[in-house]
């Protein structure tokens, strides 16, 4: 299994789960990291706000940050390489950014057309490899 890092935009808590307006995404994006702990992948996360020398201190993240700015978060780290910006990876994304398996059953959202497999990013297969479409890879 890897190793996942987020890196979280300056948020008011850890996770951006707290306040009276709680961003709903944030709240599903915990719950995922939660579950994919408990598949046994390592998982850390860092907030901008409160931990930016962990940002410092990862040179592609400090480089990409440099380069594109804030606007480059969240920022998704698997085994040291950069594999997504600007967006929350979803539970499936997560999963096979990790290496960990998920359990689909026929109540579930497929994977584009129906696919009850979720495949390699970049897979003719799946989604065609883009891994902004929300419901697959």
């Amino acid at each position: 299994m890897k190793k996942i890092e987020v890196f979280d935009p300056a948020m008011c808590c850890s996770t951006g789960v707290c306040g009276t307006d709680v961003d709903p995404k944030l709240v599903q994006f915990a719950s995922d990291l939660s579950w994919l702990q408990g598949q046994g992948v390592s998982v850390e996360r860092f907030n901008l706000s409160q931990q930016p020398a962990a940002f410092a201190a990862n040179e592609k993240v400090r480089a990409t940050l440099k380069e594109q700015g804030t606007e480059c978060l969240p920022m998704v780290v698997a085994d040291g390489e950069i594999v997504m910006k600007s967006v929350y990876p979803t539970r499936e994304q997560l999963a096979l950014l990790a290496g960990a398996k998920l359990s689909f059953s026929s109540s579930n959202t497929t994977c584009c057309g129906g696919e009850k497999e979720v495949k390699e990013p970049g897979s003719s297969s799946c989604c065609g490899g883009d891994a902004s479409k929300s419901s697959c890879c």
